[in-house]
């Protein structure tokens, strides 16, 4: 079904990843700080991309091309956001800072301090969700979750307008609910958060209107199926699929939030081996031809990512995303292709007829070859030691997967406490492993 198209290695740890909406940029936060932007391959199915520029020019097909990076946060980067329409990025780090900055450049325009913890230590962010163009979510590592609001230049209101707790330990996972059939705006106004052991449900005005029982395992991601996977009577009612940390995929019905009606084993359990963690799940769009609007892709703390027909119960395919590290995160980028980041590495998937329908895939397709863009990076303000590189010479990445290697050029600026949401990370069987050199990409060091 699908084939790895590229694998691009980074410098430290990947926390977080967002996709343009509209063009195939990717941006990612890392454990050292680091804020990097890329653009994707060119889609080998469009006309345009195989048309050579200047003459004896390549097309630019499987290529990767850093724009910016820049040191943005003290410690790490945990989460990252796009605005409705793209044009405005968020970063929230370690720091408990958040800053807002233009995607093609880097440069920040604004930043805010995420309140305190009572005794005036920080509560550092555990994630940020832009909900509409007027308002921003930020859920943080005690629980808590601020509604700010945003201003039509993109800029974020210094101080939350509403605040609530919908859980006892840090927020995993902010899932929007389809608007009512009254909206006239057309955006959610309320949305499902998970942490620790509960699921809860909080409206934009009402404030926490659901909360589920404890679920007695750790809820650690979660996506919406709009349709089809309802009650047998009211098969147009939305399901949330929810990853628990003992590799069960639970399914939730829209109203029913007391406990969950539905689970399906993905990654372990059921008399195998120990369920491996789900960190991270997203359904396919009703735009990619492989999906049939109720499949999901899970990213496990094994480093395997899996394709699930939610509608049959059927683990499609398995793809190998890293053998040491757990993944991170799981998007599609603005041409329909499956983007996978964990440990320090960002994979690439796309369809392939040939191999459609063959079942379970695990290894790596071809390499990738790494190009440099000219454009130049805006510094950020000087207070915040904003390092940005750009228009390095190109390498090419390595054909085989490389494991991690501890000589990274920012290790001295890595979060030294790791988010909680990656203590799963090096999970029995997999400690120990000798680690391999990783391939070199100069100027983004």
């Amino acid at each position: 079904m699908l084939e790895n198209l590229c694998m691009l290695p980074l410098s430290a740890d990947i926390f977080a990843q967002v996709l343009h909406p509209t063009e195939p940029l990717l941006t990612v936060g890392l454990s050292n700080g680091r804020v990097e932007c890329y653009r994707l391959p060119s889609d080998n199915r469009d006309p345009d991309s195989s048309k050579a520029g200047a003459k004896g020019a390549k097309p630019e097909i499987g290529l990767i091309k850093p724009l910016w990076t820049t040191k943005r946060h003290k410690g790490s980067c945990r989460s990252l956001a796009y605005s409705s329409d793209g044009k405005h990025v968020y970063s929230a780090g370690a720091d408990a800072v958040v800053k807002h900055f233009d995607p093609q450049s880097g440069k920040v325009v604004s930043k805010f301090a995420i309140p305190p913890r009572h005794d005036g230590s920080l509560d550092p962010p555990a994630i940020l969700h832009v909900l509409s163009p007027q308002t921003l979510l930020l859920g943080t590592d005690d629980g808590f979750l601020y509604i700010y609001d945003l201003r039509p230049d993109g800029s974020v209101a210094p101080k939350p307008s509403r605040t609530h707790k919908p859980h006892d330990d840090y927020v995993t996972s902010i899932t929007p609910l389809p608007p009512s059939a009254e909206s006239t705006s057309g955006y959610p106004k309320q949305w499902v958060s998970t942490g620790a052991g509960t699921l809860a449900v909080t409206d934009l005005h009402a404030g926490i209107v659901a909360r589920s029982e404890d679920q007695e395992t750790e809820l650690l991601c979660s996506t919406i199926i709009p349709r089809g996977l309802g009650p047998k009577q009211l098969r147009g009612n939305p399901v949330v699929a929810v990853g628990t940390g003992t590799g069960v995929l639970t399914l939730w019905d829209k109203g029913a939030w007391d406990d969950q009606q539905d689970r399906m084993y993905v990654s372990g359990g059921r008399g195998q081996k120990e369920g491996e963690s789900l960190d991270t799940v997203v359904r396919v769009p009703d735009e990619v031809g492989w999906g049939n609007g109720q499949t999901v892709v899970v990213g496990a703390g094994d480093g395997t990512v899996s394709i699930v027909d939610l509608r049959n119960r059927d683990v499609k395919q398995v793809l190998m995303h890293d053998e040491v590290e757990g993944v991170t995160a799981v998007g599609f980028d603005s041409l329909g292709r499956l983007v996978t980041s964990g440990g320090r590495t960002v994979g690439v998937w796309q369809e392939n007829s040939d191999i459609a329908g063959k079942g379970k895939s695990k290894g790596y397709g071809k390499g990738s070859d790494n190009d440099s863009d000219s454009d130049s990076d805006d510094s950020d303000d000087s207070d915040d030691s904003d390092d940005s590189d750009s228009g390095k010479p190109p390498a090419q990445s390595s054909k085989k997967r490389a494991a991690d290697s501890d000589d990274s050029d920012d290790s001295d600026d890595s979060d030294s406490e790791q988010p909680k949401r990656r203590k799963k990370k090096n999970k029995k069987g997999r400690k120990g492993k000798q680690q391999k050199k990783r391939a070199s990409f100069p100027g983004l060091d």
